[in-house]
């Protein structure tokens, strides 16, 4: 059962928003959405290899929504009112979903990214309940 959205939870996200135009972030969410479409962990590392600036671009927003996410996990910030307005989150869990695993591994963190799995999921079944066809098409936009 979904929870009733509180001025709280529009005021959190107003202030996720002022984070996200902060013009570090702003540059690496450009970069990222851009340019960031690795299909293996090879590709990760050519893409964005250690110790660049695109490197840092990409750890910079991952981690951010990872940060977005565990708010919606932990119950701070209410889900569907995130879905409403929240899809670079659904982007950026797109983006790494298929190389998650080789991350995990790469990292030796079984858990790394979790909440932002776990929420990224969430998002698509939420699309899946707008029509025939809604999650295909955003999963067609956004990977």
């Amino acid at each position: 059962m979904a929870t009733q959205a509180t001025y709280d939870d529009a005021n959190l996200i107003l202030r996720l928003y002022e984070i996200r135009r902060e013009d570090k972030m702003r540059a690496a969410r450009s970069w990222f959405a851009a340019t960031f479409r690795p299909k293996t962990v090879e590709e990760m590392n050519q893409i964005a290899a250690p110790g660049t600036n695109e490197n840092a671009n990409m750890r910079q927003v991952t981690s951010y929504f990872e940060m977005v996410a565990s708010f919606i996990t932990s119950g701070v910030l209410n889900k569907d009112l995130y879905f409403q307005s929240g899809g670079e989150l659904l982007l950026t869990y797109l983006r790494i979903r298929t190389i998650l695993p080789g991350m995990r591994e790469m990292m030796k963190n079984p858990t790394a990214f979790k909440n932002l799995e776990t929420v990224g999921e969430e998002f698509l079944a939420w699309y899946d309940q707008k029509g025939p066809g809604a999650k295909d098409a955003i999963i067609a936009r956004l990977s």
